[in-house]
């Protein structure tokens, strides 16, 4: 089994994004400014502003434009989860960072310094076009429904269709749309960049949705008859499917990276209460029932690690890890829940009130059960292959 390890520039990198979260971000937890759809503008481009000044701002983006290692990005984006404000602090949250890794293996230089760049300084955000209601029976855990359609008209592509929990759509100035571009078949889908707001591109409401800490909320958005140019197009028509899977393994492991971070720091919390609060002549820590939670969350907490460490391994390796992501998808955002679940039972009414951070956290990670492939789906793709293997001969764990 590869093993993935953190390099001596990433870990002294994710220390100084620890000390800048536990010391800068997390005194923002309770700023009024945080909403229920996420951190206002405002307090964003403050936060961003700290992150700059501290030599922060997107920190798995060396200066130099490389990119780390899947397993130093590690590192680092734990570290920014610490807080559910950090990732949106140092620029490495949900959608932005996955859609500046699509960016930087995809996009022409030319769009790489229309849109990358703005988004690598922090200086905007953006919004990635996939999702579609389920009423109209468009795409979500399976893409091979996706009803936007493109159409070429006087050398222009035309685009049309209805999307709906489009993380950050509401202030974003960068979009990545997906559509069909070929009718007769429907694996041929493209996407496309767009400028934002638009008005063609029209934000009928923002969510009300579980989770809080992504600017912009989730949106239902309507695109109607709009224009772009062939220059629009992101890498090669028809190659939106292609391109979409070079996304999602990385980024379902970043939301996994982060979310440890964020499952570490509740737990803190709750072992923090635990040793304090006493209850029936000695510290909760002491009964069994409490101390027994807490040892369960470590060992989630330190399987979750390992996971992500493998996972990234595989990444850097150069495969494209899809079955390895979808495992560890899965069996990261279920630890996390788990964890998440304990340190709330663990505080009682403490820890779900709103003056401790552990009630958001646990919010945020009910979430990542769903975001990025409900696991169900990524059990059922999973089932899927192994039965394809066994039909193929001798399956073997390992072979």
């Amino acid at each position: 089994m590869l093993i993935a390890c953190p390099s001596q520039r990433s870990e002294k990198l994710a220390e100084r994004v620890e000390s800048f979260i536990r010391d800068v971000v997390v005194p923002y937890e309770r700023d009024p400014r945080n909403g229920p759809h996420g951190p206002s503008a405002q307090l964003v481009a403050e936060l961003r502003q700290l992150a700059s000044r501290d030599g922060l701002m997107t920190p798995h983006i060396l200066p130099n434009g490389e990119h780390l290692s899947q397993a130093e990005t590690a590192a680092v984006l734990e570290r920014s989860g610490l807080s559910p404000l950090g990732p949106v602090a140092v620029n490495t949250m949900a959608p932005d960072e996955g859609n500046m890794f699509l960016l930087g293996k995809v996009a022409t230089p030319e769009q790489k310094e229309l849109y990358l760049q703005k988004l690598v300084s922090g200086a905007a955000r953006s919004a990635f076009f996939m999702t579609e209601p389920a009423e109209e029976d468009g795409a979500g855990s399976d893409p091979s429904m996706l009803k936007t359609r493109a159409r070429l008209d006087g050398g222009q592509w035309v685009i049309d269709g209805t999307k709906t929990f489009i993380t950050g759509a509401d202030g974003a100035s960068v979009g990545i749309i997906m559509a069909l571009t070929d009718d007769s078949v429907a694996a041929k889908a493209t996407m496309f960049l767009v400028d934002l707001p638009h008005p063609a591109v029209v934000i009928e409401r923002v969510l009300d949705t579980i989770d809080s800490s992504m600017p912009g909320g989730h949106s239902r958005v309507a695109i109607r008859g709009l224009r772009l140019p062939p220059s629009a197009v992101l890498g090669e028509v028809h190659a939106g499917f292609h391109y979409a899977q070079v996304r999602l393994a990385p980024a379902r492991l970043s939301h996994c990276m982060r979310w440890l971070g964020s499952a570490t720091r509740a737990h803190e919390i709750a072992v923090g209460y635990a040793t304090k609060r006493r209850a029936f002549g000695k510290p909760l820590i002491d009964h069994e029932g409490v101390g027994f939670m807490l040892a369960d969350n470590l060992i989630d907490l330190k399987q979750s690690a390992l996971m992500i460490e493998w996972c990234a391994g595989v990444l850097d390796s150069g495969s494209r890890a899809n079955v390895e992501s979808s495992m560890t998808k899965v069996a990261v955002s279920e630890a996390l829940y788990r964890v998440a679940d304990r340190c709330v039972q663990v505080m009682g009414g403490s820890g779900v009130s709103k003056d401790s951070i552990v009630e958001q956290v646990f919010r945020e990670i009910r979430a990542f059960r769903i975001y990025d492939g409900p696991t169900e789906v990524h059990k059922w793709s999973l089932a899927k292959k192994m039965k394809k293997v066994a039909s193929e001969g001798d399956y073997r764990v390992g072979k």
